[in-house]
Formats: structure tokens, sequence, C-alpha cells
């Protein structure tokens, strides 16, 4: 079942975060030395306070039976785009629909919202989920290199 994220879960939403993240850090070679600011190394509880309570962004997650399986964020914008972010879904848990659900519920949310462009960005490496995002509906609309990452970002759009 996917819900909003109240205050008191979000310790067990950063460790999701972290543990969903850390797999791809883990296949690509990303360590807190050579990417520090990847998102399983730079995600704590003050980062998720933050993106609560002063960027009121909408945080969703999935649970059953209790366990947090799932999350993702929504940061909506005056110009009518919005931001997801941080999808998520615990190594153990993938492969069954999940993500797949946070994005479809971040999607009508974001319409009802009415925002006609949701942005994402990927690891631009990470051709399987570039090609899980397309599958979903996202258009590849670029990429950008920073000297502070050691992958490049990928930069996608789903027009609403």
């Amino acid at each position: 079942m996917i819900r909003d994220v109240s205050r008191d879960e979000i310790p067990e939403c950063v460790q999701l975060i972290r543990r969903s993240h850390q797999t791809v850090a883990d296949e690509f070679g990303f360590t807190k030395e050579n990417a520090p600011g990847y998102v399983a190394f730079a995600t704590d509880e003050n980062r998720l306070i933050w993106h609560m309570d002063y960027e009121h962004r909408l945080m969703f997650l999935d649970e059953e039976n209790g366990e947090i399986r799932g999350y993702c964020s929504l940061l909506l914008k005056p110009d009518g785009e919005c931001e997801l972010s941080n999808l998520s879904v615990a190594p153990e848990h993938r492969h069954r629909g999940i993500g797949t659900e946070l994005l479809r519920h971040s999607v009508r949310t974001a319409r009802e919202h009415h925002c006609g462009i949701m942005r994402l960005s990927i690891v631009e490496e990470n051709v399987v989920l570039r090609r899980w995002y397309e599958r979903n509906g996202a258009i590849h609309t670029g990429t950008e290199k920073f000297g502070f990452f050691p992958f490049t970002c990928g930069y996608m759009i789903i027009q609403l």
C-alpha cells in the first residue's frame, strides 16, 4: 500500500534509501570518498526533514504488514513542473512492481497538482535503470558530467 510518510518514519526511510542506492554504489564502484554527495552516502535524517519541512516535498512510501518496502518524494514547483527524487525499493523487494507503483502514484499525484512535466535524474551509466524509466514513459533529455561525481548525471522527463 502506498501512503504519505509521517515524520516519525523518516529514520526508517533514510535507511531504506541508503540500502537501496548502496547496491548501485557497489555495482559501479562509488564510495564515500569518490562520491560523498551520492544519495547512498548523503541521505540522512536532516536532509529528509529539510525536504519535508522546508521544501514541502510530498513523500510516499510503500508498505506491507508494517514493513516499508519503497520510498520516493515529489517536489512540486510553481512553474507547473515537479521533480521525482529518491525512488527507492529495498533490494529484497525488487522485481515485484513496487517501483512501478510508486512511479505511477507519483505521476497521478503530479497530475492532480496540475504539473505538466515530471523531471528526474539517474546515474547515466545505469543502463538498466534508464531502460526501466523509458518503459515507464520517461524520455531522456541529456547528460551532464560533474567533477565531484565519478559518474555522469542523466536527465529524463515524463510528460504529464
